[in-house]
């Protein structure tokens, strides 16, 4: 690809006069966003010219990751099965035939609105962990100052009456001893949850915000592994503690 250049210019692309959004260069030199120019070639039958200076260039100016490798041609489709991009030759394989494509641009929409649906599914799925684990973390600290509370009162007595104090003290508080390890391996269970969680919805988040064709394979996979049946979070965490009062 031929190298950017610099002039006064080089901000706005010249199809859609707005600021570049991924800026490619022809071989001319001329800086254009590499979906308008996309665009430009899709209305273009015969040689390719510059929409500035009508100098031929190539396909080629698009970058590697917009070149099929298997007949050298432009891609020009997404196919949602293979989560391959096509060139217009691939697309007449037999092997297509029954799959789903859409065109660059409609695949770009159509998966950045999912990502960002998908990452605010997310969020609101971590708020809720986060809420759970602040109630187990509450918990625990509860047991933990009860059962401190008891321990030293009890080794205030005469160490030979210890035993017998145990055997009359109310269940709840044995159980409350016994329940301490549980509650930190359920707090521990939450932790690795929100972690999770965090680093897909940011995934989610920033693959949305840098989309362009040649992540359209990375985003389709992100959104399979953060499907709710893949992830099962909640449904598989155990419930939250009740109060105490």
């Amino acid at each position: 690809m031929v190298p950017l250049y610099k002039d006064s210019q080089e901000d706005i692309c010249p199809i859609c006069l707005d600021p570049l959004r991924e800026p490619v260069s022809t071989d001319c030199r001329h800086l254009f966003c590499r979906m308008c120019l996309t665009q430009h070639m899709d209305k273009t039958s015969g040689v390719l010219s510059c929409p500035v200076c009508r100098k031929p260039y190539s396909e080629g100016v698009l970058g590697d990751g917009y070149i099929c490798y298997s007949h050298q041609k432009r891609v020009c489709s997404f196919c949602e099965t293979s989560r391959h991009l096509l060139c217009v030759e691939c697309l007449r394989s037999p092997e297509h035939q029954s799959h789903t494509e859409l065109s660059i641009e409609n695949a770009i929409s159509h998966y950045k609105e999912r990502l960002i649906r998908r990452s605010r599914k997310l969020r609101k799925d971590l708020g809720d962990l986060q809420r759970l684990k602040a109630q187990e973390e509450e918990m625990l600290h509860a047991l933990q100052v009860d059962w401190e509370s008891h321990r030293l009162r009890t080794e205030q007595q005469n160490q030979g009456q210890t035993k017998e104090q145990l055997k009359t003290l109310p269940q709840h508080w044995l159980d409350q001893q016994v329940d301490l390890p549980a509650e930190v391996a359920k707090i521990f269970n939450f932790s690795e949850a929100v972690t999770q969680l965090s680093i897909l919805a940011s995934g989610l988040e920033r693959t949305a915000r840098e989309l362009d064709a040649s992540t359209l394979k990375d985003a389709s996979d992100l959104l399979d592994r953060s499907a709710p049946q893949k992830l099962g979070l909640l449904s598989h965490l155990p419930p939250a503690s009740p109060n105490l009062n």
